[in-house]
């Protein structure tokens, strides 16, 4: 699998007055800098410890693999002065402010009622890290449910060292086409945690234990239990066919990012902002002429396939009069003689 490419960056324009600049209009507004802008670190482990599998031990660090900070964020502001606003802690029943060594953590076990709890205690009962994945088992892939994954990390070799070990443990994984599950200590809690190979390294993926899953059935059981016909199978098929593509993440837009952008832009430059038209939800009156409607609106959208040498595959019996959701039911000879001519259409300048 080869490594994902990483998005360009967009550049949000600057005034060029520091980090507080006021627009055209005389509102302050922030004046960040491109992401490319910004120096570079390598990047920092979350952990460094050792991967061991029986008697097979090697140094390894893990990182995240995924990031937030390319995205855009913002500030609360004093609109009169254009300052930040910040946050005192105080007492909910005074009103007067806390010191952050009077600060404890609390409980709540009834409406006015915790139990306090010292940071003492809490180091008493934390887990001792051990430094060690602990390779337990192996599952296959199919078998863990999605609902457990949490977010993923990178594993691979801390040093020069240990690259051996690293790559017996990871072509064994691969090879019996497994998971391997362990457990890992972070932030004083044990954690479990799915290894699988990915290139040279090893992908880690946090798993949720079963108390923090949610059972389906308090969602799902008053679903109706709806018969759906043959017909409205084979449209919708029909439909997923004309969508069929390949898990390409390059493809994928944040559209709200962009938008923001836009907008921090628009409003450095001091233009006006002039809200966009929402479109109305349509409400589905006839299920099989929404159907129909779609793969004509699809079929549109599609380009003309290439030619190759390969014969049409052959329609499944019953489904002609579905494919074609213009002409409806009626005889494929009439369709074919009340078809007009396709018309060059002419470009609009």
């Amino acid at each position: 699998m080869s490594s994902p490419t990483r998005r360009p960056l967009k550049k949000i324009s600057s005034c060029g007055a520091g980090p507080r600049c006021r627009n055209q209009a005389g509102s302050f507004v922030l004046n960040p800098v491109s992401v490319s802008e910004l120096p570079r670190h390598g990047p920092r482990a979350n952990w460094k410890g050792f991967l061991r599998l029986s008697l097979v031990t090697c140094p390894v660090a893990l990182y995240p693999a995924t990031s937030e900070s390319e995205k855009v964020s913002f500030n609360q502001l004093n609109r009169k002065t254009g300052h930040r606003i910040k946050y005192a802690k105080v007492d909910a029943d005074t009103g007067e402010e806390v010191d952050n060594e009077d600060i404890v953590k609390g409980y709540k076990v009834d409406t006015d009622t915790f139990i306090e709890v010292t940071k003492e205690e809490l180091e008493n009962v934390a887990l001792e890290s051990t430094r060690t994945i602990e390779i337990d088992e192996f599952v296959d892939r199919s078998e863990i449910d999605p609902r457990y994954l949490i977010r993923p990390y990178y594993l691979r070799p801390d040093g020069k060292v240990g690259h051996d070990a690293f790559a017996v443990i990871r072509e064994t994984i691969r090879e019996m086409n497994k998971v391997a599950i362990g457990r890992v200590v972070l932030t004083n809690r044990e954690h479990i945690i799915a290894l699988e190979p990915l290139d040279k390294g090893l992908m880690g993926t946090l798993l949720r234990y079963p108390y923090e899953v949610r059972s389906a059935d308090e969602y799902f059981d008053d679903i109706q239990d709806v018969k759906v016909t043959k017909d409205m199978l084979d449209l919708a098929k029909h439909i997923v066919n004309q969508k069929a593509g390949h898990f390409e993440p390059d493809k994928f837009e944040d559209q709200y990012e962009t938008a923001l952008i836009d907008l921090i832009n628009q409003k450095r430059a001091g233009k006006p902002i002039t809200a966009k038209a929402r479109p109305r939800g349509e409400n589905v009156v006839d299920l099989m002429d929404a159907l129909r409607k779609s793969i004509g609106r699809e079929g549109a959208a599609t380009e003309a396939p290439k030619k190759s040498g390969k014969k049409p595959r052959k329609a499944a019996a019953g489904q002609k009069e579905m494919l074609m959701p213009i002409a409806g039911k009626k005889p494929a000879k009439e369709t074919g003689a009340k078809k007009p001519a396709a018309k060059p259409q002419r470009k609009s300048a």
